[in-house]
């Protein structure tokens, strides 16, 4: 009997996903370990690993079909003794056609394309090893990503590796496909986006497929707004003391090859403010009231598309040295798309900052089911009250979004206070 390769379940929460492409080909042998194929969920794009050893007898989901769902045969493989041509199975009717229920609401529109299988050169037969995002930035720009040397794991290339490549140079080959996918170029990319709900006024535009990701940040933000009541309270924060302790701690550390952010700190400060008002770590739960233990913290990391809040766990057990260097490697995985789905889900309480974008104050949406995040805003040169006089203070704004079905205004408020406190007498974040 042929094996069945089915669509797996990468996260607990995960229904379906799109066969971004085959890592092998029919007529492959295969070995437990070996890369099969790559995958996109709403939250990143993974590698799925071959479990059983053979050859692979027939595909039945071809790269680049959308809404395949979890549990559908995408592949056979022929075990030891099997004759690889007899073990070929029906071919399964595409996911991708079958219709949709009933529309959910505006953000739903149909998922985003994935880019052709052209995008990444491979005229010798053999796999080039790059991230998903490398392939569609050297897609974009026309590099060829065979005359490229990666300086990701592994050898793989990754986004930095392009920086400097000349553009126009991947090789004719990849054109190839979409010359000969026939069809003068009359035929306009709206066509293909799908069902859009927005009128039109005949205004010039394209029509771009939502990505799952997109996709599921327009459904959760929609949910949070609509479900979770919020309330709103803002501090400002003197940085002055929190920046010269950054400074002499980043002297200190230099020789380990860490370098402190204020947002590693300040990851730090709202850890440690959970733990000191614990009626704000919870999550509320219809007839409960989850309270949690101990503060893990989503930190909001902007990529190519979307969002996305990696984890720092127990932050508040943890030396800021030890967030900073955790936060740069889910950064860059975050980027790469390469996140684990145990490094995003879950979390007690979110941080964003957008003070490096020059933003002063803004309020953010609470990531359900958590019942609060923190806003961050930029840290700026402000006439403040010193010890009863007026002097010139580094001074940032910080707003707290509460679920108020979880969290009272008074806990909220002695959370912003305590935060407040933490960040502005620093020496408490290292003790």
């Amino acid at each position: 009997m042929p094996i069945e390769l089915k669509m797996p379940a990468l996260s607990p929460t995960m229904e379906e996903g799109t066969l971004a492409k085959w890592l092998v080909k029919e007529g492959d042998t295969v070995k437990s370990g070996d890369l099969l194929a790559e995958i996109e969920t709403d939250k990143a794009t993974m590698e799925f690993e071959a479990v059983d050893e053979g050859v692979v007898s027939q595909i039945l989901v071809a790269e680049g079909t959308d809404n395949v769902k979890v549990g559908t045969v995408i592949a056979t493989i022929a075990g030891e003794g099997e004759d690889a041509s007899s073990a070929k199975a029906a071919p399964a009717p595409a996911p991708a056609a079958e219709p949709k229920a009933a529309p959910a609401p505006a953000p739903a529109v149909a998922p985003t394309p994935v880019p052709a299988p052209a995008a990444v050169p491979a005229a010798s037969g053999d796999r080039i090893k790059a991230s998903p995002l490398a392939k569609r930035l050297a897609a974009e720009q026309g590099i060829d990503l065979k005359t490229l040397t990666g300086t990701g794991p592994g050898g793989r290339i990754v986004k930095a590796d392009l920086a400097g490549a000349p553009a126009g140079s991947a090789a004719p080959a990849a054109a190839a496909p979409a010359a000969a996918a026939a069809a003068p170029a009359a035929a306009p990319a709206p066509a293909a986006a799908g069902h859009s709900e927005i009128p039109d006024f005949g205004i010039p535009h394209e029509d771009e497929k939502l990505s799952g990701m997109r996709k599921t940040i327009a459904r959760r933000l929609s949910q949070s707004m609509q479900e979770s009541p919020h309330i709103y309270l803002t501090v400002d924060i003197r940085l002055d003391a929190l920046l010269r302790l950054r400074g002499e701690l980043n002297a200190s550390l230099e020789s380990r090859g860490v370098k402190l952010s204020v947002n590693d700190m300040l990851i730090k400060a709202l850890a440690v403010a959970l733990e000191r008002v614990p009626a704000c770590n919870v999550s509320f739960g219809g007839d409960v009231m989850r309270k949690y233990s101990r503060a893990d913290i989503s930190v909001a990391v902007s990529i190519p598309g979307g969002l996305i809040t990696p984890i720092i766990v127990d932050a508040g057990g943890k030396s800021m040295s030890k967030i900073s260097t955790e936060m740069s490697e889910l950064a860059a995985k975050a980027k790469e798309g390469k996140l684990q789905p145990s490094e995003y889900q879950g979390g007690t309480a979110s941080i964003s900052n957008m003070g490096m974008m020059g933003i002063k104050q803004f309020t953010a949406v609470i990531n359900p089911p958590q019942a609060m995040i923190m806003a961050i805003g930029a840290g700026e040169k402000r006439p403040y009250v010193v010890d009863d006089a007026l002097a010139i203070a580094t001074v940032m704004s910080a707003t707290g979004s509460f679920d108020h079905r979880a969290i009272d205004g008074a806990d909220g408020a002695l959370l912003m206070k305590t935060f407040k406190e933490l960040v502005e007498n620093p020496l408490g974040l290292v003790a």
